[in-house]
């Protein structure tokens, strides 16, 4: 059952840490909003580690997602292609392309690249040698999140639904009536986070063995709002090896405890839109972020898969 715990008033509490998202993260600072929580920013954050570039001059770069080595791949989307950092020595190299403006990507249990191919409207699995293999087909879709048992989770925002894939290829919506977009589950499984874009939280559902999902909640809350935006633009996430959730978003990147409450904001290394997030780098305590045209990275005191 989801933790349950006092939260000040949404609409008040939002206002007052954008205006902190604004002041501060216009000068450049990291930005604390944590209100009472367990895990603040000082204690994930590493003194005299920024943010660092690793690739540059893309068109729009999204979906990283690390393999068991810590190497991060990403897709520039609208030039169909995805593309590989090494974790040890940093190197980019062309992984796949034509990939029909791929978008999000995560490894499978088997050590394939689960993407969302949106030119062909399908879910695919990449092999080592960049051929892939169809899982879905005739579905919309953003991003995703594959178990540990080859399902595959995966938002459609044109359509405002989340669909379940099961490890047979069967398909079908397991929820609906929101703007989802970016999607992860925590490390035990049972229970999968999604965000909506237009609204200042993020919901949890509970992970059925049937893959069906149940008890819908605002957990994730509130979401920062930075000043002059009307939207929070919740994006791509990621989790650690303690719960901890890092969202992608237009203040920059959020943190929050596992229990669900705001810990601060880590400002975006360049002004421009922040899609996305992973852990990856030899010991998968670096945080890459996609940004725009730009891929960064940061060092971190966490761990993540």
């Amino acid at each position: 059952m989801l933790q349950a715990r006092l939260v000040p008033s949404t609409c008040s509490t939002v206002r007052l840490l954008a205006c902190l998202v604004g002041l501060l993260g216009n000068a450049g600072l990291v930005v604390s909003t944590s209100m009472g929580q367990d895990t603040p920013l000082r204690l994930i954050l590493l003194d005299n580690e920024d943010w660092q570039e690793v690739s540059r001059g893309h068109q729009f770069t999204e979906g990283p997602a690390a393999d068991k080595d810590g190497n991060v791949y990403f897709s520039d989307v609208p030039a169909s292609k995805i593309l590989r950092i090494d974790a040890r020595t940093g190197k980019v190299d062309l992984f796949a392309e034509n990939t029909a403006k791929t978008n999000g990507l995560m490894f499978g249990p088997d050590g394939r690249l689960f993407g969302c191919r949106n030119g062909d409207r399908k879910i695919v699995a990449y092999r080592q040698d960049g051929s892939f293999e169809t899982i879905a087909s005739g579905v919309n879709s953003n991003d995703l999140v594959v178990t540990s048992r080859g399902e595959v989770y995966f938002t459609d925002p044109p359509n405002k639904q989340v669909w379940y894939i099961d490890a047979d290829g069967g398909k079908r919506v397991v929820a609906d009536g929101f703007q989802p977009n970016g999607i992860i589950m925590w490390q035990d499984e049972g229970t999968l986070v999604i965000t909506d874009s237009n609204h200042p939280h993020l919901w949890t559902y509970r992970v059925e063995v049937d893959g069906s999902l149940r008890f819908a909640e605002k957990y994730y809350h509130p979401v920062v709002v930075p000043p002059g935006a009307k939207r929070p633009g919740s994006d791509g996430m990621t989790v650690d090896s303690k719960g901890r959730l890092f969202l992608a978003s237009l203040a920059g990147l959020q943190m929050f405890d596992s229990t669900g409450r705001p810990s601060g904001v880590i400002r975006k290394p360049q002004s421009r839109f922040l899609s996305n997030v992973t852990f990856g780098g030899p010991k998968f305590d670096t945080l890459y972020v996609t940004c725009q045209d730009k891929v960064y990275k940061r060092k971190t005191k966490s761990t993540g898969k």
